[in-house]
């Protein structure tokens, strides 16, 4: 009686550990919301406000975290010329990667053909059905008028992260530069770092409840039926990020001397809300602190996340590239190489135009659509149903490919702790839940 006793005990731990664990109960929502779109989608459509509820939620507390760690990590820096050096380094590294991922969905495209067969009639479109947002071309002297607010403190308490991202630069270098005068006010950032990753803690505590919420809509929305005749390029898409990450991912990894399945199987719960949610931004702060308690430094953390998430979206690289070529073959209209390659510069620099754009992807094909003039505009109706689809491949590599980015980058500059980053990404225990984290690890110094 007693052994048996003894024996249930562990079992009961292991289970309610796992119970408790973030990823496990966005894995049970994401089963519960797709069965409810299934089963009763009226119910499903009205759940979309607990998604639009949890990301609100989120962007309320993405701005105070990108403050707090870009600028006391300015601030710590004994030389200032490490912030130039690591933003230069992250710039170039983003767009490398970015080239690459758009000529891998090039190539992808052309090989299979995603589009061919559909024998589309032009007048048989309909514009209407193109979301406004995506004709609202984004320009470059628009895009830099984006990086200066209005006021210092409006930048702080908006939601426009590169803008927060320039005022917190600015701040934490007039800091570092004060010395011993600004020395308290640093002290009193650094605090304030603490309690807002607490308050992230208990925001992402309702992940769960977005998930099944985003998955209930999305499912009932569109259904199984919808996504009979586009199903090949849903599948291409997916195979691709697959791979994408595998091959490429995986080898700057094992360039790092790291696993690639130790990362994701740390970044689990910010991987699997990202896909749920379709919402980059709805893991950034919890990303940040996970790649701190990683051993990567946290001024390298603090300038490589926020504007990756704006500038390195390899993900969305690959969509546009496969997604233009889609259209072309579904309208019949064959493109050249040399088109192809004009268009993929086209690409690379609107893609930067509408950085931090909710939906940037879809903007930044029409601008592409528009630009080039080759495929007219109210092709884009063939795929605005199954774009959202489209976009949990999208997330998924722009959350990994940031993450991945900031680890090379920090070793890069040295300021990467490789032993305990090995130490973390080997163990297979299963870690305590988000919001019991000690977060005074996020807010000491590397």
């Amino acid at each position: 009686m007693t052994s048996t006793t003894t024996a249930g005990r562990p079992q009961r731990s292991r289970l309610s550990r796992l119970i408790r664990e973030l990823w496990f109960q966005v894995v049970l929502a994401a089963v519960l919301g797709i069965a409810v779109g299934i089963l009763v989608p009226g119910l499903g459509e009205d759940l979309k406000p607990l998604n639009d509820w949890f990301i609100a939620l989120v962007k309320m507390i993405v701005v105070p975290v990108v403050f707090c760690v870009v600028t006391t990590g300015i601030a710590s820096m004994d030389n200032l010329r490490k912030a130039g050096r690591i933003g230069v380094k992250a710039i170039g590294y983003f767009l490398v990667l970015s080239l690459a991922s758009m000529l891998i969905g090039l190539v992808v495209a052309n090989i299979f053909q995603p589009g061919s067969g559909l024998h589309v009639d032009p007048s048989s479109l309909n514009a209407d059905d193109v979301p406004k947002t995506a004709t609202e071309h984004a320009t470059f002297t628009g895009f830099v008028s984006s990086l200066i607010p209005a006021s210092l403190l409006g930048a702080i308490t908006g939601d426009a992260i590169l803008a927060a991202l320039m005022v917190s630069i600015v701040f934490g270098v007039a800091l570092n530069m004060a010395g011993e005068e600004g020395a308290p006010l640093t002290r009193g950032i650094k605090a304030l770092s603490d309690v807002v990753f607490r308050i992230v803690g208990w925001v992402m505590r309702l992940a769960p409840l977005g998930t099944f919420g985003a998955l209930a809509t999305v499912v009932a929305t569109y259904g199984a039926e919808s996504l009979k005749q586009l199903g090949f390029l849903i599948i291409l898409f997916t195979a691709t990020c697959v791979i994408y990450v595998l091959v490429v991912l995986g080898a700057i990894m094992r360039a790092c001397r790291l696993s690639l399945f130790g990362l994701i199987r740390f970044l689990k719960a910010e991987l699997l809300v990202a896909l749920s949610t379709c919402s980059s931004e709805a893991v950034l702060p919890q990303l940040v602190r996970k790649l701190e308690i990683l051993g990567i430094g946290r001024p390298v953390v603090g300038i490589v996340i926020p504007s990756g998430f704006s500038f390195n979206l390899d993900g969305s690289a690959v969509y546009l590239t496969m997604a233009s070529l889609f259209l072309a073959q579904a309208m019949g209209i064959d493109l050249s190489w040399q088109q192809q390659l004009i268009m993929v510069g086209v690409m690379m620099l609107t893609s930067k135009g509408t950085a931090g754009i909710a939906g940037g992807a879809f903007i930044v094909l029409a601008s592409t659509v528009t630009a080039v003039g080759h495929i007219p505009l109210a092709a884009l109706s063939l795929i605005v149903g199954i774009d959202r689809i489209l976009n949990e491949g999208r997330v998924f590599i722009n959350v990994l490919g940031n993450a991945v980015a900031t680890i090379v980058i920090g070793k890069w500059e040295n300021d990467f702790d490789t032993e305990q980053a090995r130490k973390v990404l080997h163990s297979r225990a299963i870690t305590p839940p988000q919001g019991e984290l000690d977060t005074a690890k996020v807010g000491a110094d590397k």
